[in-house]
């Protein structure tokens, strides 16, 4: 039973890392895309017309906005995530509080072993 509990919080943290994983990578496209814009107007302003210049702009300008909604998601989705995986674990620690003591303390002593022998 306890294993099934386990396994089944590793499934959803594991669900919630490849989800923020995808929006990141779709934010990584988006603003490699940006780049490029960016790059491609260096090249060609200096035969660019005034209508050229205002077309660029308003592409620049919209491509900035979905830049800017892409990392409205990402704040959405990471903080989702944290409340997620805060819920499961106060979940899981009332439901098991013995084990979460367990590993709470062999942690510390971990740490305070590793501490110890740096100094």
């Amino acid at each position: 039973m306890q294993t099934k509990k386990i396994s089944t919080l590793d499934s959803k943290v594991n669900s919630l890392k490849e989800s923020s994983s995808n929006k990141s990578s779709a934010i990584s496209k988006e603003f490699q895309n940006f780049l490029t814009d960016i790059e491609h107007l260096i090249t060609e302003a200096t035969s660019m017309t005034s209508d050229d210049i205002n077309q660029a702009k308003t592409k620049l300008n919209e491509r900035i906005d979905s830049i800017k909604h892409s990392f409205d998601g990402v704040g959405d989705n990471i903080s989702s995530t944290a409340r997620k995986g805060a819920a499961e674990t106060n979940k899981y620690v009332h439901e098991q509080p013995w084990v979460a003591i367990g590993a709470g303390a062999a942690i510390g002593l971990l740490v305070g072993f590793l501490a110890s022998r740096r100094s």
